[in-house]
């Protein structure tokens, strides 16, 4: 999601605070070793200023920032956002 708030700060959308509530679930592997096979992100992000996001910005910005991530393009674990609440 660090991704995600630089893009929107660059987009000009006033980013005042971000809170998650991540779940990640741990499995095992073929050898029977555990590891984080998904997380889960609960994104609650306030804007202020003028420029707010609609719903379609929040959209275009997530799937920009899932693309251009870091975290996302290095690890095998599924990684879902649910429920971004915006204030």
């Amino acid at each position: 999601m660090l991704t995600y708030l630089y893009l929107a700060g660059r987009q000009g959308f006033q980013v005042d605070s971000y809170e998650d509530e991540a779940i990640g679930v741990m499995t095992k592997n073929e050898n029977g070793v555990p590891w984080v096979s998904s997380v889960t992100l609960h994104p609650k992000i306030v804007y202020s200023g003028e420029k707010r996001p609609t719903p379609a910005d929040e959209e275009r910005l997530h799937h920009l920032a899932h693309e251009q991530c870091f975290i996302a393009n290095s690890i095998k674990s599924e990684v879902t956002v649910q429920g971004i609440t915006i204030a």
